[in-house]
């Protein structure tokens, strides 16, 4: 069974579910969603193709924390004694992963966690996240790496090497398979602002927990402050729907005549702004690892981040919520040619757009259907990217360089 609910984690585990049923002599996968993110994540499910066998569909107006956990554990104990599977998969670091986690715990079935051993250290950065992951580790008895830095902090709480296998990331696998459709944005006034002749664009996401309140606000003074020092930049922000963070959106972004605040956007359109956009300005966590593979430098909107290696390759940028600093950051890459070309280098630490397959291959081998475990991901600047990544990443390139040559 496979468990997911939002639609960061339904885009990382569509892959899975794909790589699965291409293997039907060997898997069967059962979906189940939580469905706390009802639109974002039928939108995803849409685009993959994927029909929930079994939808829970928990999400109440206004739900506190509390009531996803409760709703979500009544909903899966009711479901597995009937499914009866072999095995829960559960992704990342949301609700469902912790919770599916749990309810299987507690029908004695084992555990695989995908995008195993992020790590911050702090368990209210970010908040609930840290936590939620940590304790998915605990129940977990597969675990699937996306990265070597991933694998040690998993080892270092005592989880055997045995159990962990290094992956990449699967929504490197994703985001390949959808920007190779090349889909342009449904919404006309949004395809318009991305293909504006002379323009730039800035793409901003914002909707963290931990920056809600004050720092929020902060981000909001500094990208209209970057807006109003460069005058060929356009700024694209698909503002979540919680009033927390769409209020002070409208009210401090909405009325600047180069920003365009539209609802949030599908997956593909989401791509679509990866990849027309000169900057990334984000405190998602899925947006770090996706933005090295289209060669756009991204700007963390966060104290701390449980995905350093973009840091580490210098793909991304942690500066926090301070106004001056991220202008300041965001003014140099948007002036200084040589700091941009070193940051937007395509040498992605994520991921090669393979790690769904080495998970179903390590769910082989943890099954005793293959002898041994498939190789695991491995970064390396000799290592020739796949075809696909070659064609996507050509062609972000080259809209790169007109952009910046505009």
């Amino acid at each position: 069974m496979v468990v997911f609910g939002t639609r960061p984690d339904a885009v990382k585990m569509a892959p899975v579910v794909q790589a699965l049923r291409a293997a039907p002599a060997e898997f069967t996968p059962v979906v189940a969603v939580t469905a706390q993110h009802r639109e974002m994540l039928d939108q995803v499910l849409r685009l993959f193709a994927i029909t929930p066998d079994h939808d829970l569909g928990i999400m109440t107006e206004k739900q506190s924390l509390a009531d996803i956990t409760v709703r979500t554990l009544e909903g899966l104990s009711a479901i597995l004694p009937r499914v009866a599977p072999d095995l829960v998969l559960v992704q990342g670091d949301a609700a469902p992963s912790f919770v599916g986690s749990l309810a299987a715990f507690y029908q004695r079935i084992p555990v695989g966690h995908v995008e195993a051993g992020l790590r911050t250290d702090d368990k209210y950065q970010p908040f609930p996240e840290e936590m939620y992951r940590r304790m998915t580790t605990v129940l977990a008895d597969m675990h699937f790496a996306p990265t070597r830095q991933a694998r040690r902090n998993l080892m270092a709480e005592g989880v055997p090497a045995a159990r962990i296998l290094v992956t990449g990331n699967t929504v490197i696998d994703a985001l390949l398979d959808v920007a190779r459709r090349d889909r342009p944005p449904a919404d006309p006034a949004l395809a318009a602002v991305l293909n504006r002749p002379g323009r730039r664009v800035l793409l901003l996401t914002s909707h963290r927990r931990e920056n809600w309140g004050e720092p929020q606000r902060r981000i909001f003074f500094a990208v209209r402050d970057i807006l109003d020092r460069f005058p060929d930049l356009d700024l694209v922000f698909p503002v979540h729907p919680n009033p927390v963070v769409a209020g002070p959106a409208h009210e401090l972004l909405g009325r600047h005549p180069r920003a365009y605040l539209c609802e949030p956007v599908d997956y593909a359109a989401n791509v679509a702004c990866m990849k027309a956009a000169t900057l990334i300005l984000t405190d998602s966590g899925g947006i770090q690892e996706e933005a090295p593979a289209l060669g756009r430098p991204v700007l963390v909107l966060r104290e701390t981040t449980e995905r350093p290696e973009g840091i580490t390759a210098g793909t991304a940028h942690l500066v926090g919520t301070d106004r001056a600093r991220i202008v300041e950051v965001a003014a140099r890459l948007l002036t200084d040619p040589a700091a941009y070309a070193r940051m937007s280098r395509a040498r992605n630490p994520y991921g090669d757009g393979r790690a769904a397959g080495r998970i179903v291959g390590g769910l082989r081998y943890f099954f005793g259907l293959a002898r041994n475990p498939p190789a695991e991901f491995v970064v390396s600047n000799r290592a020739a990217p796949s075809r696909t990544a070659r064609k996507v990443l050509a062609g972000a390139k080259a809209r790169g360089r007109q952009s910046r040559s505009r």
